[in-house]
């Protein structure tokens, strides 16, 4: 599934999609049995209050909800929800222990892509953990680190190596996982209905560790239509830290 983007232009997401679309994600977790922690219920006066007194990792590590449109205003087509329950930091990092991991659970609904990217530190594993099918389009880096449109692919689901071709559809079914390198480009998206999607990496970085193919944004722009029930990790700089 190729998605081509040629224009530059950003369109928001309006508040009021947004806390819908926490709703449903919720309640869409919660019928497999997976309890987001406590602070993904935190209101933004909570949240603001406890990033300065016990609870700063929320926002020095960006942990929390993560819905994005990639900037082009359609999520049911091109959209993830993501949120991001632990991760660690570059300074864990650099002195070599320490939280070296993070953990995020996802979802994708129905051709909901997920376009096309790699990263130049982490490494995931991508994890069905319920629902259809998840489908991952998969290409090897070329030594630049662009697509290489001829080179087979090597990957390994759940400890047994495959061998693909360039450009394949590899097909998850719930239980099943793969194990990616920052040199497989990837994109994703669910097949015969929504996937929970489990994510276990090495320290993430999404405003940095994302190299995607075609120009488009990692975050949403966001029209304040109505109040948020929640605040997504993007909000944090200006929530968080700027004035209000």
């Amino acid at each position: 599934m190729w998605f081509k983007f040629c224009h530059l232009w950003v369109v928001t997401m309006d508040r009021s999609e947004i806390n819908e679309i926490i709703l449903e994600s919720d309640a869409f977790i919660r019928s497999f049995g997976y309890q987001l922690p406590p602070f993904a219920y935190w209101t933004p006066a909570t949240l603001q209050e406890r990033v300065q007194t016990d609870s700063a990792m929320i926002l020095d590590h960006a942990l929390g909800w993560d819905i994005t449109d990639y900037g082009k205003g359609i999520f049911r087509d091109l959209g993830l929800f993501l949120f991001t329950v632990r991760n660690g930091s570059r300074y864990n990092v650099d002195r070599g222990k320490g939280m070296l991991y993070a953990e995020k659970i996802m979802i994708s609904h129905e051709q909901q892509i997920s376009p096309m990217h790699r990263h130049n530190f982490k490494t995931e594993d991508i994890i069905n953990k319920g629902g259809a099918v998840l489908v991952l389009e998969l290409f090897k880096a070329s030594p630049s680190g662009d697509i290489d449109q001829h080179a087979e692919v090597t990957v390994r689901t759940d400890g047994s190596e495959r061998k693909l071709p360039a450009g394949a559809h590899l097909k998850l079914q719930p239980g099943e996982s793969v194990t990616l390198e920052p040199d497989c480009w990837h994109a994703f998206w669910g097949q015969g209905g929504s996937v929970l999607i489990g994510e276990v990496s090495n320290v993430n970085d999404d405003r940095t560790d994302n190299i995607f193919r075609d120009p488009i944004g990692r975050f949403s722009k966001i029209k304040e239509n109505t109040e948020p029930t929640h605040l997504l990790v993007s909000d944090y700089d200006t929530w968080l830290k700027g004035p209000k």
